[in-house]
């Protein structure tokens, strides 16, 4: 019986610990080894009981193993009796996982102040030649509006457009395939509740329709291939779902191809509808924020059989 395999996975007090500590936030095997003071191997051994039993998901990020809690409606009820056993300040153990845990969020803090220290000058060049970003962020939630349901960001890098769009989303997943851009962005959204996970933009592990508002910001001219990405967001838009695309119009700036590893050069209105139209999708709204000598565009499209529905 699935109850029998939960009390037999909440029987061991590193496990309990592991639960208390995942329903805190995301924890990869080698930070809960940190927090509870044992072995990563003997940490993969508890955590294998508590996935096996439902009790928390594992997933594979780079050379990591990620993971969170996943409560089942039959363990609900023992977690409040946890809550209610340990009282509000817990007891010595909760305590001092408590302050182990700070200590990983401040190392996650750490390691993004790092990052961005060494890549700030890459980043402000950019930025110099466009309008300014918080212009670039007004028109978006503008566009969008105030109820995105189900909200993906796809290479979420730091995870700022979450923490933008994410207050009135309904659910809010980033994706990335870094890495590093997804540890900066933990500790960017740490206690937001926004789930971040590393997937592919070509090949997304999410179901069709799942999405309901779909954002690219700035991604579309790292991509060989936009029209296969394009695509991929128009099987995950729900019926009522919007996908916008931010990006530079047409451009010469040869050097952000060779310094930046832009492999587009801008877009084009006919390039993206285009794309858009052989992804079964309508170009619904344009706009453009000139400012220096790079051009944002802001391009939101929906699902065509919708608009066709609409219309009749």
């Amino acid at each position: 019986m699935p109850l029998i395999d939960i009390f037999r996975a909440l029987a061991d007090p590193s496990r309990l610990r592991i639960v208390q500590l995942l329903r805190e936030m995301e924890l990869s095997v080698g930070e809960i080894a940190q927090v509870l003071g044992q072995s990563q191997p003997r940490v993969s051994r508890h955590i294998k009981v508590l996935v096996d039993a439902g009790l928390a998901l594992r997933r594979r990020e780079g050379s990591s193993i990620f993971l969170t809690c996943a409560p089942s409606a039959l363990a609900l009820p023992l977690f409040n009796l946890l809550d209610a056993a340990a009282g509000a300040e817990g007891d010595h153990w909760t305590r001092a996982d408590r302050v182990r845990l700070a200590a990983v969020r401040a190392d996650r803090s750490v390691a993004a102040t790092r990052w961005f220290a060494a890549h700030a000058t890459e980043w402000d060049k950019i930025r110099s030649l466009h309008v300014p970003e918080a212009e670039v962020e007004a028109a978006m939630a503008e566009i969008l509006g105030n109820e995105l349901g189900r909200l993906v960001d796809i290479g979420t890098g730091t995870g700022r457009i979450l923490e933008l769009l994410g207050p009135a989303a309904a659910q809010a997943i980033g994706i990335d395939r870094s890495p590093e851009m997804l540890r900066l962005a933990r500790a960017k959204l740490d206690g937001l509740g926004y789930e971040l996970r590393q997937g592919d933009i070509n090949a997304l592990q999410l179901a069709d329709g799942s999405a309901d508002t779909i954002t690219l910001h700035q991604v579309l001219h790292f991509l060989p291939a936009p029209a296969s990405a394009i695509a991929e967001c128009a099987r995950l838009l729900s019926d009522d779902g919007a996908l916008l695309i931010v990006d530079f119009a047409p451009h010469e700036r040869e050097e952000l191809r060779i310094d930046h590893a832009h492999a587009r050069l801008g877009f084009s209105d006919e390039q993206v509808a285009g794309w858009l139209t052989a992804a079964g999708l309508r170009l619904a709204e344009t706009r453009e924020l000139k400012g220096g000598e790079l051009t944002i565009k802001l391009w939101r499209s929906e699902l065509a059989r919708n608009a066709k529905v609409k219309a009749a």
